[in-house]
């Protein structure tokens, strides 16, 4: 039991609308305990999500290891970009931060990369050594990229300029929300996005993650794209898993 709990990692993946944390044995991706859901404090300031952060800590009385998702370009530790997070992120040394404030090691990865490490190691991208993109489709859109099972990190196509927004501010969830628009619809505008991801790069496969990953056959009918496409097999946990795995190497 001991060499057991070496590989157990309490996972968090930080989203705009919701920070969802729990314990995982990252030799199977199994949840250790009940997945809990805190809402994302508004603003999502350093200091407010550090402390919802730690509710979470003390919930599972948790002392090891902590990896979390983080809607952000990571480098070194370092937060680069905010798009859907308070700017006031930008340049925080964000393990540093999150250690001192918990009490434990943390190790904060991209949440889209988060996410693909996860499918790469027990989900839809298992044994795949093609190059394969996955979405994470939620407030925003993340994406994370694989040339054989190997992680090309911070890519954030989500950003790109698509129809003179972005390809998130076009076809995220939280736009098909905003704009009370109808399956088809949506789906429709994933179509474009997925084609043109498809042009720029020629994956064999897609996969959708994020809270779409459980609603893929609402658009299915919609999309496409030439590229097989499928649903994130850990569906929304996948965030919380990867991350695991990624502190539980460091």
């Amino acid at each position: 039991m001991a060499l057991l709990r070496t590989m157990e990692v309490l996972g968090i993946d930080f989203g705009g609308t919701g920070i969802k944390g729990a314990p995982i044995n990252t030799v199977n991706a199994e949840l250790l305990a009940e997945r809990v859901r805190l809402e994302t404090p508004q603003p999502s300031t350093p200091e407010a999500v550090a402390a919802t952060i730690i509710e979470l800590v003390k919930h599972f009385n948790w002392t090891g290891k902590i990896g979390i998702g983080f809607p952000s370009v990571i480098q070194n530790g370092v937060v680069l970009t905010a798009a859907n997070i308070d700017k006031s992120w930008i340049g925080v040394k964000v393990n540093q931060f999150l250690s001192v404030k918990t009490g434990c090691e943390v190790f904060v990865v991209n949440d889209a990369d988060a996410a693909g490490l996860a499918e790469l190691h027990h989900g839809a991208a298992k044994g795949n050594n093609g190059v394969v993109m996955l979405l994470t489709i939620g407030t925003g859109i993340g994406t994370a990229f694989f040339n054989k099972s190997e992680l090309l990190p911070n890519t954030e196509l989500g950003h790109l300029q698509f129809n003179k927004e972005t390809v998130e501010k076009y076809a995220s969830d939280a736009v098909r929300k905003k704009l009370d628009l109808t399956w088809k619809k949506w789906g429709m505008r994933l179509d474009e996005v997925l084609h043109y991801y498809e042009q720029l790069f020629y994956p064999d496969l897609f996969i959708i993650g994020g809270g779409t990953s459980k609603r893929l056959d609402k658009i299915e009918e919609f999309i496409t794209v030439k590229t097989p496409i499928v649903p994130a097999q850990l569906q929304n946990n996948a965030g919380m898993i990867g991350a695991a795995m990624f502190a539980n190497k460091k």
